[in-house]
């Protein structure tokens, strides 16, 4: 068997395992399958992950090989705010099943329940347009100098520096209102703390070692939220 089959079902494997694991951490917690809240968003998520992926296949092939690949000289730092990421993420998911469903500790309104659905909407979008518009927009912290990284200051880069996490920020948010928990806001501003921790560090790491940013800063301001940070 060639090493390029292999690779490609080490991936088909590896998918298998992130989308078992994505539900039993969506429903084992909540001991039960029938949680419409909880499909509604998983076939959401699903369709938007993979309407990105298929639409950067065939647009931007470059970046989907960049953000689908592990790369060795990403900071160390990033590294451990990832993991911490992931665990609190984990924890959000849990804890929501345990809360909306099992033990029904909160009883959050369908009026919140709607804004919270409706809020991934801007949130994905404005993901989706960061990263239409800025073909160097990793999963990590690098300066791909084998891509010839550049600064990015066209569509929601004229406004604020980093707009994909604006997005992730988002959809963190919405995601315990439109699952029914107060609870799992709890892990989810949290994951709000790691991102704006996230954005001070690679900033300056991208002020300091990518060419032309700390120039694009003197022209875009604001970090996260226009006229405030």
């Amino acid at each position: 068997m060639s090493n390029k089959i292999i690779s490609k079902v080490i991936k088909v494997v590896r998918l298998i395992f992130s989308i078992v694991l994505f539900l039993a951490l969506f429903f084992l917690p909540a001991g039960t399958l029938k949680w419409p809240e909880a499909w509604i968003l998983i076939i959401f998520y699903m369709g938007s992950v993979f309407g990105i992926v298929f639409w950067l296949k065939r647009n931007d092939p470059e970046l989907l090989k960049e953000r689908s690949q592990r790369k060795k000289n990403n900071k160390t730092w990033d590294r451990i705010l990832i993991l911490v990421y992931i665990f609190f993420l984990m924890t959000m998911l849990c804890v929501t099943g345990l809360d909306a469903v099992r033990f029904r500790w909160s009883n959050v309104p369908l009026f919140l329940k709607i804004f919270g659905f409706l809020g991934f909407i801007p949130g994905f979008v404005l993901g989706f347009w960061a990263m239409r518009e800025n073909t160097f927009l990793s999963g990590t912290v690098r300066i791909q100098e084998e891509r010839g990284h550049s600064v990015c200051s066209t569509g929601p880069y004229r406004y604020v520096r980093h707009p994909m996490y604006i997005g992730i920020i988002i959809a963190m948010l919405c995601f315990p209102f439109a699952l029914g928990s107060y609870y799992a806001l709890i892990p989810a501003v949290i994951i709000v703390v790691l991102f704006v921790i996230r954005t001070v560090l690679e900033d300056r790491t991208l002020q300091e070692e990518l060419s032309g940013y700390k120039e694009y800063t003197e022209t875009v301001h604001f970090r996260l939220i226009p006229r405030v940070w």
